[in-house]
């Protein structure tokens, strides 16, 4: 999605939202035509994974490279790697904590690493760490002298005051819980061997990515829509479309360096979640109900070094909401993973 133009007013079904999160801007065109080699999607069962692979696959095709796209994933539930090879994007079984299993991963110059814990954290911490700050160093032996796109997370950084635009990537980081500190491990170890060993490497701090079927706006629409109360404790929060964040993210393996890149992926709005509730309510023609008191505080990222660098966000936050509200009523599918975004003691 490159253009307003090209933003339809409705979201029709599945297909129609995963050819738009796949879409690739010109920006992605760009970027995949100058750099060679195939792609390796690490983690790409999750809920970008999918979307973000296709978006290689389509942007490749639409160059005219040649390349594989494969991802990588353990593949646990059926029908999941079928997604992947109608879009032309090959699979790969592995678990990627065995370190046997990743050395016989193929050769490739251009890595997307989405793997990753977050829910569940709290409990299974060891897993959690494991996942997060161990897995990167098997992945940096193995792949020394590839271009690394890592995703990270907005919570690494501190709460900052909702008056502010958030705190820019040169801004102090103070991750709160077991899972920030876990992730800002995983930044670590990449910096590590991106110092040592001199691998290209882009680092993602993600918050939030949208779609119709998650996001945050998805979790405030439907606690409106089926007449939960809405929590404004946690009272703002900066989301981006989720073909956007997508975009970014591979537009960000041409900028891959050695000490690494790094990038907030986040939407210029702020939003209020108290007015976001009122707007979906005013939609239902439903009552809202609340609780809590807005924090002066809350977990923001300034977005706008990445808008430089790959473009402004083209999807409104206005936007996002009338199609969710439009695809709740129509009772559309959900993933039915909550973001759990008003949590404010760190633990998922």
């Amino acid at each position: 999605m490159s253009t307003p133009t090209e933003v339809p007013k409705s979201i029709v079904d599945v297909a129609h939202l995963e050819d738009l999160l796949s879409a690739p801007s010109a920006g992605v065109v760009e970027t995949l035509a100058k750099l060679p080699g195939d792609i390796l999607v690490l983690g790409a069962a999750g809920k970008m994974g999918p979307t973000l692979s296709r978006m290689a696959k389509r942007a490749t095709d639409a160059a005219g490279t040649k390349r594989r796209v494969i991802a990588v994933s353990r593949f646990s539930s059926a029908g999941q790697e079928g997604v992947f090879h109608a879009a032309g994007v090959e699979t790969i079984q592995c678990d990627l904590l065995d370190p046997a299993q990743v050395e016989r991963l193929p050769d490739a110059p251009n890595i997307i690493y989405m793997a990753g814990m977050k829910f569940g954290a709290t409990g299974q911490e060891a897993l959690t760490w494991a996942m997060n700050a161990y897995l990167p160093s098997l992945v940096c032996r193995r792949y020394p002298r590839s271009r690394i796109a890592a995703f990270s997370t907005g919570n690494v950084y501190d709460f900052v005051p909702a008056t502010s635009r958030g705190p820019r990537e040169t801004d102090a980081i103070n991750p709160r819980g077991e899972y920030a500190m876990s992730c800002l491990g995983r930044e670590r170890i990449f910096e590590h061997f991106s110092r040592t060993q001199g691998t290209l490497v882009s680092l993602l701090r993600l918050n939030y990515a949208v779609e119709m079927r998650y996001g945050v706006l998805v979790d405030i629409g439907r606690k409106v829509f089926e007449g939960r109360t809405v929590d404004v404790t946690m009272g703002y929060a900066n989301v981006i479309w989720q073909g956007e964040a997508n975009a970014m993210s591979l537009q960000s393996l041409g900028r891959a360096a050695s000490p690494p890149f790094v990038v907030n992926i986040a939407g210029p709005e702020i939003i209020s979640v108290r007015q976001v509730a009122e707007r979906y309510a005013k939609i239902f023609g439903k009552p809202v109900q609340f609780s809590g008191t807005e924090s002066q505080d809350a977990l923001l990222s300034n977005g706008e070094l990445g808008y430089r660098l790959f473009g402004r966000p083209v999807v409104t936050v206005d936007q996002m909401i009338a199609w969710i509200a439009d695809w709740l009523a129509r009772g559309g599918t959900s993933l039915g993973k909550p973001t759990h975004f008003e949590t404010r003691d760190g633990k998922f």
